[in-house]
């Protein structure tokens, strides 16, 4: 299996994207600062070139995992230990039948759902409860990713 560096990126672009909208001030960005007690000045005082190309460094990182989260067929080439050469006539039985199989936005926005849901949003949850953020803040900073990682996975899935 190859790896799609170009999905990958526009995966860990698009969360830049959505979070220009999810954080505007007309939709949750509001609610955002209030409850991380983010204020205007703080904004104007950051180093924003570092902060985007971190989130998409880190976005990347992510969208590196999603994929193997997404594409079904990275299951099977771990089970051969990567080496197509020596894989029996069963591996390739099985990506002649299934190798092209599931690869829809829609099936990659499923996985990148549940994986936003039961991975992503317990992240934020626990460090929100030690940091004793509100539920609000939770749902808002989890909303985000949730929707993040369906995006990734649909983009990631679909460009395979």
């Amino acid at each position: 299996m190859e790896f799609n560096l170009v999905s990958l990126l526009l995966a860990a672009a698009s969360t830049l994207v959505v979070g220009f909208i999810w954080y505007n001030p007309k939709v949750f960005g509001g609610i955002w600062m209030r409850e991380s007690g983010m204020t205007e000045e703080k904004i104007q005082g950051a180093n924003m070139a570092l902060i985007f190309g971190l989130s998409f460094v880190y976005a990347f990182f992510i969208s590196f995992v999603l994929q193997f989260l997404t594409i079904h067929q990275f299951g099977a080439f771990g089970m051969i230990g990567g080496d197509i050469a020596g894989a029996k006539p069963s591996y390739t039985a099985f990506i002649n039948d299934y190798g092209n199989t599931f690869h829809t936005f829609k099936h990659g926005a499923l996985h990148g759902f549940l994986a936003g849901l039961f991975l992503g949003l317990p992240l934020i949850g626990t460090n929100a409860l030690y940091e004793r953020r509100s539920f609000k803040y939770t749902l808002v900073t989890g909303g985000f990713w949730i929707v993040c990682f369906m995006i990734m996975g649909g983009i990631i899935c679909v460009m395979r």
